[in-house]
């Protein structure tokens, strides 16, 4: 095998996942992190930061219309909307698609990331490039930039990469505290929270640190191409709404190539090993 027609996320010592590629079309270093953008065989054009498998254009919905979907459908009228990270514009194209929306703030710290995305995935960015008057972008610390808000958000979505680099600090009881008292009345926090079965600590860790915060605390799952094993997860959190049981009281964007109705209930249904894995610290791998 020619190493220099594939590249591999490793997981850890032991687990990796490779593609051949076809071409790798940027590679740099920015203060924040080490960005690459590579062709690949078989989901097309992917952006990898330190390392690390984000989105690729081929399958990109399967995570995008999840983290997004679940909790704006919970909520019964998101109208201000903050993005944490996500300046890849998936996020913000999804949200973008709900009528009820006035205001979506996006706060992401590396302004390459955004501008590559804009270069280099115009179809997930389009909401950026092509200024939608509801969209905002900063570019600056989320963990900062959450800590001057009160009362104010109805959605915080945290869509930010691995809990190492940039992305540590959004992993955190204090950062969970801010973003709380940034929600308004009905507010919900959405983080990805990494793979149920390879990184079952993580989740686990991320499940008590958000307890200790929010009165409800609901884990869904989705099945994402590009990530470890395929499987990811995903926590919902919020003092007034059970996210799980919310009342469904809009019809949702169409149309979706992954979310519906039935995804909206079924996606909070967990396998006995992950629920140990989440609720016990039980470590099944």
């Amino acid at each position: 095998m020619n190493e220099k027609n594939w590249i591999t996320e490793y997981v850890d010592k032991n687990l990796g996942f490779t593609l051949k590629i076809k071409e790798m079309l940027l590679d740099e270093q920015t203060p924040y992190q080490h960005i690459q953008v590579a062709e690949t065989e078989r989901y097309g054009r992917i952006l990898i930061l330190d390392g690390v498998f984000q989105t690729s254009v081929k399958e990109e919905w399967t995570y995008h219309e999840m983290i997004t979907n679940i909790p704006m459908m919970a909520h019964p009228n998101p109208e201000r909307i903050l993005i944490i990270g996500g300046g890849d514009g998936g996020a913000a194209r999804e949200i973008l698609r709900h009528e009820t929306v006035k205001q979506l703030d996006i706060c992401e710290i590396d302004k390459r990331v955004v501008e590559v995305s804009q270069k280099y995935f115009p179809t997930i960015s389009k909401e950026i490039n092509e200024k939608n008057g509801k969209l905002k972008m900063h570019i600056g610390d989320g963990i900062a930039f959450v800590k001057e808000i009160e009362n104010f958000y109805d959605l915080i979505i945290i869509d930010c990469s691995d809990p190492i680099g940039p992305g540590e600090g959004l992993f955190t009881r204090n950062f969970y505290k801010d973003a709380k008292k940034a929600l308004r009345k009905n507010g919900i926090i959405v983080q990805q929270t990494e793979s149920p079965i390879v990184q079952q600590k993580t989740v686990h860790e991320v499940y008590k640190a958000m307890t200790d915060v929010f009165t409800n605390v609901n884990v869904f799952l989705a099945y994402v191409p590009i990530y470890p094993e395929c499987l990811h997860s995903f926590m919902a959190a919020s003092d007034d709404i059970d996210i799980r049981n919310a009342k469904i009281t809009r019809k949702h964007p169409i149309p979706m190539k992954y979310y519906n109705e039935e995804i909206q209930k079924s996606a909070f249904v967990l396998p006995e090993f992950i629920k140990e894995a989440i609720y016990k610290g039980k470590y099944t791998f």
